[in-house]
């Protein structure tokens, strides 16, 4: 009995694994054949394979369970366990570098405006390099967080701006910092004043819109902060995935361990 509840319940687990592992992949070839953006072409491998990845565990499992394979059995537990470490890992890394940085408070201000030496190490050298700040840049531009921001604030007038309650990525890569002083004449179009600042981000701002302050560090600071807000919601569903897990596994190891048993008075009875 005990044999047959753990054995169906991995079983259903794992069916219901797999059939999601068809979307899943299906959307990486997807992604692959027709994405035109180098953002959705980033995706596709990712995608492609953790569907794979899936469809390739939940049939383990599922023909392990089932078909009373064993060894398939004991495969599925070690990648499971496996899972389960590497999700520890990955929350309490994530918890740590996202535990530093926060947006200053300007004064007057809706939106606070963010520095990029105030995140972890770890994040400032992701986006410093080159090579991964361009792709970051073409998604960026492929939201078209800017073009919603300037649509949006239009049609307001310099104190109604400085009310809005504007996004990390809006605050820092849409606008110049405010120690530059420039002088307002629409969301993304501002003009050079008369005031001298340190800050090597007043240099970088350029008002075509294909600029604007993405090579900025406010604008590297502001993507860090969203991705940190990103990733601690990951970390708390990571959590509540890895309980599924450890039942999983749980479950996993008592079909193991009940397969092994029958497997074992099958070869030891002799008719």
């Amino acid at each position: 009995m005990a044999f047959r509840l753990s054995n169906n319940l991995v079983g259903i687990l794992n069916l219901i694994t797999f059939l999601l592992s068809i979307p899943i992949l299906g959307a990486g070839i997807w992604l692959r054949r027709e994405g035109v953006t180098e953002c959705e072409q980033f995706l596709d491998t990712p995608v492609i394979i953790i569907g794979v990845f899936l469809m390739l565990v939940s049939l383990a499992g599922l023909i392990g369970a089932c078909c009373r394979v064993t060894w398939l059995l004991w495969l599925y537990l070690v990648v499971m366990f496996l899972l389960i470490v590497l999700g520890i890992v990955f929350t309490i890394f994530a918890f740590v570098v996202t535990n530093k940085g926060a947006g200053q408070v300007l004064s007057g201000k809706g939106y606070k405006e963010y520095r990029l030496g105030d995140y972890s190490n770890w994040l400032q050298k992701r986006v410093t390099d080159n090579k991964n700040w361009n792709k970051i840049k073409s998604c960026l531009a492929d939201s078209k967080v800017c073009t919603d921001f300037h649509d949006k604030y239009l049609n307001a007038s310099l104190p109604e701006f400085y009310q809005a309650h504007l996004s990390a990525v809006q605050s820092g890569c849409c606008k110049p910092s405010n120690d530059c002083q420039f002088n307002y004449v629409g969301p993304t179009n501002w003009t050079r004043g008369s005031g001298v600042s340190n800050n090597p981000d007043c240099n970088l701002w350029d008002n075509d819109p294909k600029t604007l302050c993405f090579n900025c560090e406010a604008c590297k600071a502001g993507f860090i902060d969203n991705l940190k807000s990103s990733w601690k919601k990951v970390a708390v569903v990571n959590i509540v995935f890895l309980i599924f897990l450890i039942v999983v596994y749980s479950v996993g190891c008592c079909a193991f361990r009940n397969s092994r048993r029958d497997n074992d008075y099958h070869q030891g009875w002799k008719p």
